[in-house]
């Protein structure tokens, strides 16, 4: 007999820095889920990526307590930043596109970092070929104030 779902939810969480601090920790325990068998499958399963990457996570978990989550990767704006080498500024120590987009420039990056990014997220993106996951990735570029050369 299939598992009676009891709900859906999304966090976004450092790849292999899943602990049962906030915000993982109140999320998690408020519907019941076991956080510390969260937080050991969710590191075992992120091992191979580069820690500290902010992951989208979707968590199905059922009434019986037990749960499934299905792993994306990290945002197009975490690789653009990464390879545009922008510091870290701001109250949370973060790097940021810029103030006005499209008027002004913070970096540039080349088509082929581009084309890695695309083909690094085209799991997780709505294209059909390489070619239109690089427009959705020239897209976030743009919004960043991120020059493509």
């Amino acid at each position: 007999m299939a598992k009676k779902l009891a709900g859906k939810m999304k966090l976004q969480i450092p790849a292999g820095k899943a602990n049962p601090s906030p915000p993982v920790g109140p999320a998690l325990g408020q519907r019941g889920i076991n956080i510390m068998e969260f937080c050991k499958a969710f590191n075992a399963k992120t091992q191979d990526m580069e820690e500290g990457a902010p992951c989208p996570t979707e968590i199905i978990y059922y009434q019986d307590k037990s749960f499934t989550m299905n792993i994306k990767t990290p945002p197009a704006s975490y690789y653009l930043k990464k390879a545009a080498g922008l510091k870290p500024v701001g109250k949370r120590n973060r790097p940021r596109g810029a103030e006005n987009p499209g008027r002004e420039t913070i970096a540039t990056v080349t088509v082929a970092q581009v084309r890695e990014i695309a083909e690094a997220k085209m799991k997780d993106l709505n294209a059909n070929d390489v070619e239109g996951a690089m427009q959705i990735i020239l897209g976030s570029a743009k919004s960043m104030g991120i020059e493509v050369k």
